[in-house]
């Protein structure tokens, strides 16, 4: 049978009907499998960190492949199935985890490495360790890739969990997302969102491979996308008026925020990271308008003002937040930082 013939047996024999609501379109082309394989770069030491397995075609291709395959799935028939197609299979190097991705909380003790808490899941009166991340004897190998087929509405979360939020980063992610999705996360100047810059400022996205809608059952109604997204080794460090960088510490990872995370800013640094932001949200407020009306208005400043900070950095006073590359927030930054903040 080919895959389109497994995937309905399946759901009939388990009496499975794929939820739009969930973004349950099983991917039904082989070769696209491959391409999932071959852009996550796999080595036979790591661990993946799957999410949204499905019915398992993927999580098989991983297994064969890497050390440890953790499959997230939130749907607990299809983390059934997948439980047993593996065992039947005779696949022992795949945990199924039957949660939500979202409510992951990526836990790595520093001052003691023996002690396994890689990540919880806090909510529940039975808290799960799951021991997979780490090397306790050499907590730089501390390291997982992310292979993940996300439906729209949390793929704004989700970023901001593994590029944010968590200390210790993936590697690189593979992501299947809405083409729509995947073209505004890897924007050039012109096209620029917030969620663009957001994205930028921690990683490097690149849209790998477009997928028809086609290559889906039950068919979605739109177009996919393989997006390759690799943080960055090195951060950009936010200083009045100079830009630098900042290399990422080896014993500890900071934590940075994205403009809309709520909640205690953890450690000192991230303040820098949260007066940027600031500004892009300010810049990017009305889409109608000029960035020097949407920073004016932001920062209760004159229109005048704003643009004579544009032109003091180089930029046209008539420039549009789309037009801003990374660089270009972080030179603007450095004068409103130097000034205002």
């Amino acid at each position: 049978m080919n895959l389109l013939e497994q995937t309905k047996e399946l759901c009939r024999l388990y009496n499975i009907k794929p939820a739009r609501s969930k973004g349950q379109n099983f991917l039904i082309k082989e070769e696209i499998y491959d391409k999932i394989i071959e852009t996550a770069e796999l080595k036979p030491d790591d661990v993946v960190l799957e999410v949204g397995p499905g019915l398992g075609f993927l999580t098989v291709k991983l297994a064969a492949r890497v050390k440890k395959v953790i499959a997230v799935e939130l749907d607990d028939k299809l983390s059934g199935v997948l439980k047993k197609s593996l065992l039947n299979d005779n696949v022992k190097n795949v945990e199924v985890v039957n949660e939500n991705i979202l409510d992951f909380n990526f836990q790595f003790p520093i001052s003691n490495f023996q002690t396994i808490s890689n990540f919880q899941f806090p909510n529940k009166s039975k808290i799960q360790n799951l021991n997979n991340f780490k090397d306790p004897n050499n907590p730089k190998n501390s390291k997982f890739k992310v292979v993940a087929n996300l439906p729209y509405n949390i793929t704004s979360i989700f970023l901001r969990k593994f590029l944010a939020e968590i200390e210790y980063k993936p590697e690189l992610m593979v992501l299947m997302l809405q083409q729509e999705v995947a073209e505004r996360l890897t924007a050039k100047p012109g096209k620029m969102s917030l969620l663009a810059v957001s994205v930028q400022f921690y990683a490097e996205p690149e849209i790998i491979d477009y997928v028809a809608k086609e290559n889906f059952w039950p068919q979605p109604e739109v177009d996919s996308a393989i997006i390759k997204i690799k943080p960055h080794l090195r951060l950009p460090l936010l200083t009045g008026g100079i830009n630098k960088v900042l290399p990422l510490a080896k014993e500890e990872t900071p934590s940075f925020v994205l403009p809309l995370i709520k909640g205690e800013i953890k450690r000192g640094c991230v303040d820098k990271e949260r007066d940027f932001f600031r500004l892009v949200k300010f810049g990017f407020s009305s889409k109608r308008k000029m960035l020097k009306n949407n920073l004016a208005a932001g920062y209760k400043i004159s229109s005048q003002m704003a643009e004579n900070k544009l032109k003091k950095v180089g930029f046209n006073p008539k420039i549009r937040a789309e037009e801003l590359a990374v660089e270009d927030w972080l030179k603007l930054f450095g004068e409103f930082r130097q000034n205002m903040l």
